[in-house]
């Protein structure tokens, strides 16, 4: 189900020489990739982001065992940055953010089971360099 982000269409921070570029299309978005395609870097690069942006909420496999489905339950107009998706993400959570209209969700995985996502809601990430810098956007998967 394609829902318009509820909450930003774009995330645009810089980390040193990193810079995260993201425009969104849909309330979810699913990243896949290979190992060391920069997956876990954005994750920290937006989790650091989140000081500054207080919609945003970032989850890694070491909230594994905090009450982050609750937080999640209980939150509207957030952004939940999910790392490690297919670690923390059980079936009953991925069957309530499909349904969930009023968060944004940006995910971090391999297996996008259970999220009602087309193929045009799975992205890479891409990366390019200029002037020492490299900047990282989201491409659509070829999957």
């Amino acid at each position: 189900m394609k829902i318009k982000p509820v909450v930003l269409e774009k995330i645009n921070t810089r980390h040193t020489n990193y810079l995260i570029d993201f425009e969104f299309e849909t309330n979810i978005t699913f990243i896949i990739g290979d190992s060391g395609t920069g997956k876990s870097a954005v994750f920290s690069f937006i989790n650091e982001f989140s000081y500054e942006e207080k919609r945003l909420r970032c989850f890694n496999y070491i909230d594994y065992n905090k009450n982050y489905k609750q937080s999640i339950r209980n939150s509207k107009n957030k952004i939940f940055v999910i790392d490690n998706a297919d670690i923390l993400l059980d079936d009953g959570m991925r069957r309530y953010i499909s349904k969930d209209v009023m968060n944004q969700y940006i995910i971090i995985g391999r297996n996008p089971r259970g999220l009602a996502l087309s193929y045009d809601e799975i992205y890479e990430i891409e990366s390019s360099e200029s002037n020492d810098i490299i900047c990282f956007r989201l491409k659509k998967a070829l999957i």
